[in-house]
């Protein structure tokens, strides 16, 4: 077992899968990974079956019922990984939307010092590839927003390239975590900023996926914007 691990939820990600994994087990860092799938239709989680006797110990499976939401499966993830001691636990998305070498950047932050680190596609100006204007612009402004109405100095808030450490995941209530999308990103990190850990952002370029469909939706915006002014009340009132 090693100390850090790769927590990567999936639906529908067949074209992905296997890739995505090669790419991670190949660096030169040796990281665990967990799947959390939806119980794709398209037989993801058979992909990752197939794959488990030649990753031995390094790759491991949760199938869920069907489609809960991208937040509850980190949070099963998350939940996972503490009752197995992991000391450093990863967020990444399945569609090389984040490069898996990046991962080795995200740990080295966490090992000198920082309990959250982001990898982040605004701290140095705007880094995404393929997104059309309006998908970047909803995603830049959406963390200027964030900025304003909870006072977190984070460049991109609704970032999901992450690296925790145990310690933060244990000291925030999970089973409190109700948000799914955008909103579940910007929550994890607004309960760690109150609870103050140090967070530090990891510049990163984000290109987005060539193969699969999105998951984004109306609802996840409306979620997002709503969810983060709910997040500040709570906190002023102490109930967050």
């Amino acid at each position: 077992m090693n100390d850090g691990i790769v927590i990567i939820p999936t639906y529908n990600e067949i074209e992905n899968i296997e890739t995505i994994l090669r790419a991670v087990f190949a660096l030169d860092t040796q990281f665990d990974v967990l799947v959390v799938d939806d119980n794709s239709p398209d037989g993801t989680a058979g992909k990752v079956r197939a794959l488990q006797d030649e990753f031995a110990d390094r790759l491991h499976l949760e199938v869920r019922a069907g489609k809960s939401g991208l937040g509850t499966a980190y949070v099963h993830g998350f939940k996972w990984a503490i009752s197995r001691k992991y000391e450093y636990v990863f967020e990444m998305d399945a569609d090389f939307s984040h490069n898996p070498q990046d991962l080795e950047r995200l740990y080295k932050a966490c090992i000198n010092g920082a309990d959250v680190a982001i990898g982040s596609r605004y701290s140095t100006g705007v880094n995404v590839v393929n997104w059309p204007l309006s998908r970047v612009l909803l995603s830049y402004y959406a963390s200027v927003y964030v900025k304003i109405i909870t006072g977190m100095q984070i460049h991109d808030a609704t970032a999901g390239f992450i690296c925790y450490k145990r310690k933060v995941l244990e000291i925030i209530n999970l089973d409190k975590i109700k948000f799914v999308g955008y909103a579940f990103q910007i929550e994890m990190k607004y309960r760690a900023f109150a609870n103050g850990f140090i967070i530090v952002e990891v510049p990163i370029i984000f290109t987005d996926r060539t193969k699969g469909e999105s998951k984004m939706s109306n609802a996840i915006i409306k979620e997002a914007i709503l969810g983060v002014v709910a997040l500040r009340i709570k906190k002023m009132l102490n109930r967050l």
